[in-house]
């Protein structure tokens, strides 16, 4: 008889684990809203709008990064294209935030602002039904779906893998950047979208709207951590692994590499995907920069930084790595590319295993340092016991 899935999930877990899991919660969805909302501004604790902001954009970015971590920690695909899937989120729900704003934008028109600019007349067919909230949702998680579906379909079935799935994925992602460049694509071109002004009749940068965001943003990430445990240390997680570090064997005992490759894979364009729709509204802009070589690479740059292979330092990367660059392009903005260099080259020299790794070595010798003392203290009682044995024995005999 199967064992279910939350007997599984809990097992699996250990209790520090949902320790740190609910702390997290209460201080995102408990702790930071009541920090913007309910404390006045003179208060130490008050939390600004810039701060929720900024928190609620990391915590999107956490998300892609644990998407990222799925497939190259545990899959062992190294992909530079997670990020043409969270931008295709984040276009998907900014048609229906560019719809929302209605009357309201400069031309008073009852198309978005950039096309009356270009002298569009009507909305191209792909625009029908972005006034739906609920068709937005939609779009939000099939069109990064089915395009990570179609293309790992092909890629993998060729078996396609290493630096060449790299290569092509980044390739992807570039044209896909050239694409959404040209205005006559209809998505904004160099400008994209912004100048946003409601989520379902709500004000979008309303502290509510704002505090609803960020906490939407941090359930989405809980969510992934747990479902991304799951996954790992169930028996398809198992196998992935063992995909991982020996393919040929795995389909040598019967194994079919594609499904479990080409299932992770398109999971995490999904995960993305949904990140991107949450950060487009918090940051109140998306355009194709968001698709650029330098952020696919990035991303690598939060795993490898927090560990790859652990989901925790997927999020720690993610933290440590944008929490750095928001002090930098802010205190000396010029010198942030080297600084990431500089970070990169460094982890993979002295830590590649990430921030996690240096923190178990040095747990794991704290622990033989015990263990150590556990022995040694005995061993000095037998000895000073067999001394003073030996003393008495002599003065006897004298």
């Amino acid at each position: 008889m199967r064992t279910p899935f939350t007997v599984r999930l809990i097992r699996s877990t250990p209790k520090s684990g949902w320790l740190a899991i609910a702390v997290f919660a209460a201080i995102t969805l408990i702790g930071v809203p009541l920090a913007h909302l309910a404390l006045p501004e003179s208060n130490p604790l008050h939390l600004s709008a810039y701060t929720v902001s900024l928190l609620g954009k990391i915590l999107c970015y956490m998300v892609v990064a644990v998407a990222m971590d799925l497939i190259w920690g545990y899959a062992g695909i190294l992909s530079l294209g997670n990020c043409l899937f969270f931008a295709l989120g984040g276009y998907a729900f900014g048609m229906y935030l560019m719809r929302q704003i209605g009357r309201d934008g400069s031309y008073g028109a009852d198309i978005p602002d950039f096309m009356v600019f270009l002298d569009w007349k009507e909305l191209p067919w792909y625009w029908a039904g972005s006034d739906s909230f609920l068709w937005a949702l939609f779009l939000v998680v099939a069109l990064p779906g089915v395009v990570a579906f179609v293309f790992g379909w092909f890629a993998f079935r060729s078996r396609i893998k290493g630096v060449y799935f790299s290569i092509i994925t980044q390739a992807l992602t570039y044209a896909a950047m050239l694409l959404f460049f040209r205005n006559e694509t209809g998505f904004g071109g160099n400008n994209g979208f912004t100048d946003f002004k409601r989520i379902l009749g709500y004000g979008i940068t309303s502290p509510e709207m704002r505090v609803t965001l960020f906490a939407l943003s941090a359930a989405l990430l809980i969510v992934c951590l747990v479902l991304g445990r799951y996954l790992v240390t169930s028996r398809f997680g198992r196998v992935l692994a063992a995909i991982r570090d020996a393919e040929s064997r795995v389909m040598f005992i019967g194994y079919n590499p594609l499904h479990y490759k080409l299932f992770m894979w398109t999971l995490s364009a999904v995960l993305c995907g949904l990140a991107g729709a949450l950060y487009v509204p918090q940051v109140g802009i998306i355009n194709p920069s968001e698709m650029s070589p330098a952020n696919s690479i990035e991303i690598a740059v939060w795993v490898a930084v927090g560990g790859r292979g652990t989901l925790v330092g997927a999020v720690l990367g993610a933290g440590i790595v944008n929490l750095a660059k928001s002090f930098f392009t802010v205190t000396v903005p010029e010198y942030w590319p080297f600084f990431l260099g500089f970070l990169f080259i460094a982890v993979t020299l002295y830590l590649p295993d990430g921030v996690v790794g240096l923190w178990r070595r040095l747990h794991a010798r704290r622990a033989l340092a015990a263990a150590s003392d556990v022995v040694a203290v005995p061993q000095r009682l037998r000895e000073q016991a067999d001394s003073a044995h030996d003393s008495a024995a002599k003065g006897a005999t004298a």
